[in-house]
């Protein structure tokens, strides 16, 4: 309650009344109100805001019948020398408790009260630290308090701790009943403070007929529920017909509107990050006790005490996760892993909650944020935050432990470091990872396997390439061994010098092309099944497929579709030169007739084919049209699809590869740029794509709105639609298809023979996980 004059109640208030309140001066004094209650005297009784006629139709609608039994537990905290609990209690509601900081105004009205409404309570007890157990109260009638603790200067620090204890001692269905100005910061706190699990709905008190446009009274209600349900806030007057004054009337309509738009938006977010605040305000439930199978994503940090931010996730175990070592526990993850399907799917949360013993975990996931800080550092930090999140066994002083997956390399090495102009800090390093694929390590058991990547620094150090490394000369026998034994042989009568390579070169590791380290890769290939047939035929005529990848990293899809299937006349559309230059020199990337990169905009690049395309066509009209005046001259001929550009011919695409990152993370995607799935790239796609065409696009991309927002507009653009979503990865791989014709379920097996038969590997058990790949693909349209 601001100390203005004007913010005092009704108009029976005399003069002497206004000059006593202006020496009050703080409102949240007790002795400032001890002195105000002995100057008045017990018998002259002060009303805040509105009088008895103006509340009782809208206050008795809100209470149960007086008749009910028991009878209603009412708290009016705050309560002063007012007339409203003694009126309540003649109305029927005997069981009415008061308190009042103030001893001089309870004593006065304990003496005036005992005689005639001996049941009811008179307490001095400070409303924000209340002396009473938990949900005991059915209603919490509040005149004045709010506002008079809420004074604009003190902070929301005494409002915020009384709403707490309002919260704290209401029953589960009680209301809490607040008779207020409304004013800004007042209702911000209100409304923000009963967010969860609260059905909130405002009322406008009517004023007197003779009342002039001035301050008007309002009452918000808030009734417990159990759940955390959110509701939006409901205004239960018409706002034009407001009899108060323009400032007052725009501002709780403001206040209204804003608070039903962060609701809505909490509503409809798929992907919702709560905070400390939203968490203690019971966004998710009583966090104090467990609740099997209950995770949330939340931000830790990033104000007050914290040095940093985080973003965790708070999981409470399932009832088959048992017994438990801890009661509660923080797992970190460091950045190079938190995009591992480990720690970044809720699947594999759940297995890291199994195995870490605890009822309770709060994983954290490390970004690029906290490079070059200790862990010492970040486990201090955090302890404080945690402590807050922790169930109510671990809030009495028990450590809470830290436990932490190793980035699970056991060897790193930093070969090149470079920043891009377009793409930022980039790295290129060797690693060796603690536990290799044990599909990897059959197929080279006595290797310690290590792998070239290519970081992007711009996406919380985002592994956009990684390369298999293994010795020059198990590569060599690798590809083959045939020609390496022939060669031995026919050396024989050569110097012993001579016979034998050097040690250093056999040792020396290189990039090997005939095998993809990345399962999306894999999954890419796996997607040409939807076309076996039509590659099969093209390859048998042997003329060339055209092939386009929008996106070069290191160059290793390329390399491998290059290897794999030679029928593949491949073009690479790059943005960044500076990529090229980085394939080339560290991952042996070579360009050849069969596969060549254009340093150009992938978006532009299949524009300017499609524009081609579109004259090449106008070009055909007007020749047939000389052709029909002159039948001597020869009819066209060549196939569309095969690649004619020696002839200065333009040709259709067979296949299109987007396999881009984005710079922009506010679209919500980490791959592709949203431009590459916007409806005017994918109608050009499609005018660019042969009859038998393929189109795959990699989306990433944590919200599944937007991964049905794109899978939406690939439905209406492509006449058939395939996905596969790998188990193991975020990478979601789509597949459209122009042909009216396509491959039935019931034609996948003989489809997936057709397109072993094509492609060709050095060693055949790598074409296994592609095959496996195509098992996995499901049909969406």
């Amino acid at each position: 309650m601001g100390k203005k004059s004007n913010k005092k109640g009704s108009e029976s208030t005399s003069a002497s009344s206004e000059e006593l309140l202006n020496t009050l001066g703080d409102f949240t004094s007790k002795e400032n109100w001890d002195k105000f209650f002995t100057i008045r005297g017990n018998d002259d009784s002060f009303e805040w805001y509105a009088e008895w006629s103006q509340l009782r139709g809208p206050l008795l609608s809100l209470l149960p019948p007086p008749s009910s039994s028991p009878h209603p537990q009412i708290l009016v905290p705050g309560c002063g020398n007012s007339r409203l609990s003694e009126i309540l209690y003649d109305a029927g509601f005997p069981a009415i408790t008061n308190i009042d900081f103030s001893k001089v105004v309870i004593s006065d009205m304990l003496r005036r009260n005992l005689r005639d409404r001996p049941v009811m309570k008179w307490r001095v007890m400070d409303m924000t630290a209340m002396q009473f157990m938990d949900e005991t109260f059915d209603a919490v009638l509040d005149k004045g308090g709010l506002d008079a603790l809420m004074e604009p200067e003190l902070g929301p620090k005494l409002g915020d701790q009384y709403l707490s204890e309002v919260k704290r001692i209401l029953k589960s269905g009680g209301k809490f009943i607040c008779l207020t100005l409304a004013e800004s910061h007042v209702l911000a706190l209100l409304f923000a403070k009963f967010r969860f699990g609260w059905n909130m709905s405002v009322h406008a008190i009517p004023q007197k007929s003779s009342s002039k446009a001035s301050l008007q009274t309002f009452m918000v209600v808030a009734e417990k529920e159990n759940s955390s349900i959110l509701h939006q806030i409901a205004s239960l007057f018409n706002h034009s017909s407001l009899g108060c004054n323009g400032n007052q009337a725009v501002g709780i309509h403001e206040a209204l509107e804003n608070e039903n738009q962060i609701r809505r938006e909490y509503l409809n977010g798929s992907d919702i990050l709560y905070s400390l605040e939203d968490l203690q305000l019971g966004a998710k439930g009583d966090l104090t006790k467990l609740s099997q199978g209950r995770r949330f994503e939340l931000t830790l940090g990033g104000q007050g005490g914290s040095r940093f931010s985080y973003k965790a996730a708070l999981l409470d175990a399932q009832e088959d996760f048992g017994p438990f070592i801890y009661n509660c526990g923080v797992f970190l993850v460091p950045k190079t892993r938190a995009r591992e399907w480990l720690f970044s799917s809720e699947e594999g949360q759940w297995m890291v909650v199994e195995s870490s013993k605890a009822a309770r975990l709060i994983m954290v996931l490390l970004d690029t944020s906290h490079d070059n800080i200790s862990m010492d550092d970040i486990q201090k930090d955090l302890s404080p935050l945690v402590k807050i999140l922790a169930p109510g066994e671990d809030n009495n002083g028990t450590q809470i432990p830290f436990m932490m997956a190793s980035d699970g390399i056991k060897q790193r090495n930093i070969v090149h470091e470079v920043t891009s102009s377009l793409t930022g800090p980039i790295t290129v390093e060797d690693v060796a990872y603690e536990n290799s694929d044990p599909d990897v390590s059959r197929l080279w058991p006595s290797e310690e396997l290590k792998f070239r990547r290519l970081v992007f620094q711009r996406t919380q150090g985002l592994v956009q390439s990684e390369a298999l490394l293994i010795k020059d000369g198990l590569f060599h026998k690798t590809v083959s061994e045939t020609d390496r034994n022939k060669a031995s042989s026919s050396s024989k009568s050569k110097r012993k010098g001579n016979q034998k390579r050097n040690d250093d070169s056999i040792n020396q590791l290189k990039v090997y092309h005939g095998y993809l380290a990345s399962s999306y890769h894999m999954g890419i290939i796996s997607g040409f099944i939807l076309i076996s047939s039509y590659l099969e035929s093209i390859a048998s005529t042997a003329k060339t497929v055209r092939a386009v990848v929008i996106g070069l990293g290191a160059g290793l899809l390329p390399m491998f579709l290059h290897g794999c299937m030679p029928f593949l006349d491949i073009e690479v559309v790059e943005l960044d030169p500076m990529m090229l230059k980085l394939a080339r020199d560290h991952f042996a990337f070579t360009q050849g007739k069969h596969l060549k990169v254009h340093v150009a905009d992938g978006i532009q690049f299949v524009r300017d084919i499609n524009n081609s395309l579109a004259a090449d066509e106008a070009a055909v009209v007007d020749q047939n049209d000389d052709a029909s005046s002159d039948t001597k001259s020869p009819p066209l001929s060549g196939s569309c699809n095969a690649s004619n550009a020696e002839n200065g011919v333009s040709t259709k695409i067979d296949v299109l590869i987007i396999d881009v990152d984005s710079s922009d993370s506010s679209s919500g995607m980490t791959c592709p740029a949203a431009d590459f799935v916007e409806e005017s790239f994918l109608l050009t796609v499609r005018n660019t794509l042969s009859e038998q065409g393929l189109f795959i696009v990699n989306l990433v991309s944590r919200s599944q709105a937007i991964k049905d927002k794109v899978v939406s507009r690939m439905k209406t653009i492509f006449s058939h639609l395939f996905c596969l979503q790998l188990e193991e990865d975020v990478n979601l791989v789509l597949f459209g298809l122009c042909s009216e014709s396509c491959i039935k379920d019931d034609c996948f097996p003989t489809a997936a023979t057709q397109l072993e038969k094509l492609l060709k590997f050095d060693r055949p058990e790598i074409s296994q996980s592609i095959l496996d790949a195509t098992k996995k693909i499901r049909c969406l349209k």
